[in-house]
């Protein structure tokens, strides 16, 4: 068994999905125990990858299941979880029939095993195909609205290119032209996915960093930094606090992972920005002295990065939503008290959830502190525009016919003066 080709993959792989899936944990949570005695780098990415597909697709594959067995089978036996990861091997990984079935059988055995060969190749002589856009799940279409959800569900369609954000804005185009990307703003180029990024031009020297175009918002809408004084709070892994750095800041680097903030700091390095990274709470931290600015990157659902991660869709509910939001506000009274008067506050959330976007924004713009400072459509990228009340909210259905996006909502404020 162990020395059938491919085999160690599909055996990640299925880890991965049962973590998502029965335990709520994040993919990159399960990695270390599902993926650990997987030695080859290949095999690896092959099961992020049937996992990441899997689970983008799982309703629409689920729905091929049962349309070719007699008996629902239960949503977590084990039969349907191989199938699952057999129809994306086939279907969307574009792996032949018979590698599948050589492939992921062996993880069964007795009548699970002669029921899923018997499913799959029901489905693989009906030719079945998937629709252009994965189908959201019962949760998506409760929270976002049918047409909201469809939208969401037309930027999930392909895993997302990778952007680049780049430290000297003045040469995007030059670095357009060094990787043959293209770029959406100024300060970005977009690559095809996939690409090995130590081994693009500017790596070594760097000269730019791995972030999503709708993460790279939040820190241009501070503006030059000319020397002041900016706090980034929840900053690692740090593309944030590069790009004040690289924008004049000078940059307070908040955070309490000792992981996370140790690729801050690799960062940093790398690219020869300078910054200085404090682990700690925010909330119990208390800075020496006020900031001009504060980048408040809140910690949230993260239902925004569901191109990238799509186990998101699966296992965010209400509970993590309000347990979030009441640190988000906590987190945005802290930083208005650290705040200088006159001074600007950028909140932001990697969220499609309105509790934790414009739900929050209303509820700090009642703050007697703080006063809100609208986003205009000359500071966001060519194609986005700034809601009526000032705020920016994005979604993975938003520019896609350049690849699309991360779903973000970003607000900013400005410190009212004490008299």
């Amino acid at each position: 068994m162990a020395q059938t080709p491919g085999l160690y993959a599909r055996q990640g792989a299925l880890k991965l999905v049962d973590a998502v899936m029965r335990r709520g944990e994040t993919l990159e949570q399960a990695e270390g125990p599902a993926l650990g005695n997987i030695r080859k780098p290949h095999d690896k990415a092959l099961a992020r990858a049937l996992a990441a597909e899997s689970l983008r697709w799982l309703v629409d594959l689920d729905a091929l299941i049962d349309s070719a067995t007699k008996n629902v089978l239960p949503d977590d036996a084990k039969p349907r979880a191989v199938l699952r990861l057999m129809l994306a091997g086939w279907l969307r990984l574009h792996t032949p029939p018979h590698a599948v079935i050589a492939t992921c059988l062996p993880l069964l055995s007795g009548g699970p095993r002669r029921l899923a060969h018997g499913v799959f190749s029901t489905l693989h002589k009906r030719d079945v195909k998937l629709p252009d856009a994965p189908t959201m799940p019962e949760r998506a279409l409760e929270r976002w609205g049918e047409e909201r959800a469809a939208e969401i569900a037309a930027g999930l369609a392909q895993p997302p290119e990778l952007d680049l954000a780049l430290r000297t804005p003045d040469e995007t185009a030059q670095w357009q032209a060094k990787l043959g990307g293209v770029s959406l703003a100024a300060g970005h180029v977009r690559v095809p996915r996939g690409t090995a990024t130590q081994n693009l031009d500017g790596f070594d020297d760097g000269a730019w960093w791995v972030q999503d175009l709708a993460a790279q918002i939040p820190a241009s809408l501070l503006g030059a930094g000319e020397g002041k004084q900016a706090l980034d709070l929840c900053a690692a892994p740090g593309g944030k606090t590069l790009a004040l750095a690289a924008n004049g800041w000078k940059v307070t680097a908040l955070d309490m992972s000792k992981r996370r903030l140790q690729l801050l700091k690799d960062n940093l390095k790398r690219t020869g920005l300078k910054a200085a990274p404090i682990r700690a709470d925010a909330l119990t931290w208390e800075p020496k002295h006020q900031y001009d600015a504060i980048l408040l990157d809140a910690p949230c659902t993260a239902t925004g990065t569901c191109r990238r991660h799509p186990d998101v869709l699966h296992r965010v509910g209400g509970r993590q939503i309000e347990e979030l939001t009441s640190l988000q506000m906590g987190l945005i009274e802290k930083a208005a008290g650290w705040l200088k008067p006159g001074g600007t506050l950028v909140y932001a959330v990697c969220s499609l959830e309105p509790e934790e976007g414009e739900e929050q924004a209303a509820r700090a713009a009642k703050l007697d502190s703080l006063e809100p400072m609208p986003i205009t459509a000359e500071e966001l990228p060519a194609g986005l525009q700034p809601m009526a009340e000032g705020w920016v909210r994005t979604h993975p259905g938003m520019l896609s016919e350049q690849g699309g996006l991360d779903g973000f909502f970003i607000a900013r404020f400005t410190k009212k003066d004490a008299g």
